[in-house]
């Protein structure tokens, strides 16, 4: 197979990340995030209806005349299913939810059958929220240190600013796009950054092994034949990946689309970022073979 010289793009697509990561974290700041019921508190209401003539509005009005604040009402799947999501301190569990179904049931009968009834308390919301911060922020120091013991303290500067990159660029698409930030959006997030780790070290395996190998070829050309050498397994690996994300996100349902399209962008970024950003800071970092066999005495 013939090579590939991705380093003669390497300055248009770095401008091309800065860009990104400027206009995400723009948004981020002014903007902010959709979070969801399991982070602001609130209820989530599930309902199937068997009259296809009940529309999204008719709908959304018996819920506002329940005086709810933040009614968000979107089908789910198909024209019979919606779900409804609100914001309210009053969440006094089965009273609560019985009045809501006595005036649902009021408005249409015995057309709508409660599926599927979810509610988060503000505290609970509040600590779920802090976890999910925790628990990113956790995973990041670990890889850190994990790439900083495994390899040397420049591919751990590299490794760790291309993770930040993937989050970073998923979370401004999410919040340019208003999409609800929810437990399994962390999730999926954790998984990005376990993703782009494993994407990284791959190539800074090879990195390093040729670093000993040829002592004579310096490290811009170096990033390039080693990322030509592990590309058909990169290939591979995010083909497969995207191939079954993809199906989960155009067969898996509303609940899974999130999820599945955090992770389908994850895996984009995460294969692009191993090449142009991660591999590139050891460029500018000027890392050479004195630097391996230094750290290894």
């Amino acid at each position: 197979m013939k090579e590939i010289y991705f380093n003669k793009f390497l300055k248009s697509f770095n401008i091309f990340s800065i860009v990104l990561i400027i206009i995400s974290i723009l948004f981020l700041v002014i903007k902010g995030l959709n979070y969801g019921v399991d982070f602001k508190g609130g209820a989530l209401i599930e309902i199937r209806s068997n009259d296809k003539n009940i529309s999204i509005s008719n709908i959304r009005d018996v819920f506002n005349k329940m005086s709810l604040e933040g009614v968000s009402v979107k089908s789910f799947g198909n024209e019979i299913d919606f779900i409804i999501k609100f914001q309210t301190d009053n969440l006094n569990s089965k009273t609560f939810i019985k009045e809501i179904k006595n005036n649902v049931e009021k408005s249409f009968g015995n057309s709508v059958d409660f599926r599927r009834v979810e509610n988060v308390g503000p505290k609970v919301s509040s600590e779920l929220l802090r976890s999910g911060i925790i628990a990113i922020g956790l995973s990041l120091f670990a890889m850190l240190v994990y790439i900083w013991v495994r390899f040397e303290w420049q591919f751990s500067v590299g490794a760790i600013y291309a993770i930040f990159h993937d989050v970073i660029i998923t979370l401004g698409i999410f919040s340019v796009l208003s999409l609800e930030i929810n437990l399994s959006i962390v999730a999926a997030i954790l998984t990005i950054v376990g993703y782009s780790m494993n994407d990284t070290v791959v190539i800074y395996d090879r990195v390093r092994d040729n670093l000993k190998r040829f002592a004579d070829i310096k490290i811009f050309d170096l990033t390039n034949i080693s990322i030509n050498e592990t590309l058909s397994r990169t290939i591979i690996t995010s083909i497969t990946t995207l191939l079954a994300l993809l199906s989960i996100f155009i067969f898996g349902g509303e609940i899974l689309k999130g999820f599945s399209l955090a992770m389908i962008l994850g895996v984009v970024f995460g294969t692009y970022s191993s090449i142009y950003i991660a591999c590139p800071i050891l460029v500018k970092l000027n890392v050479s073979q004195k630097t391996i066999v230094k750290e290894e005495k």
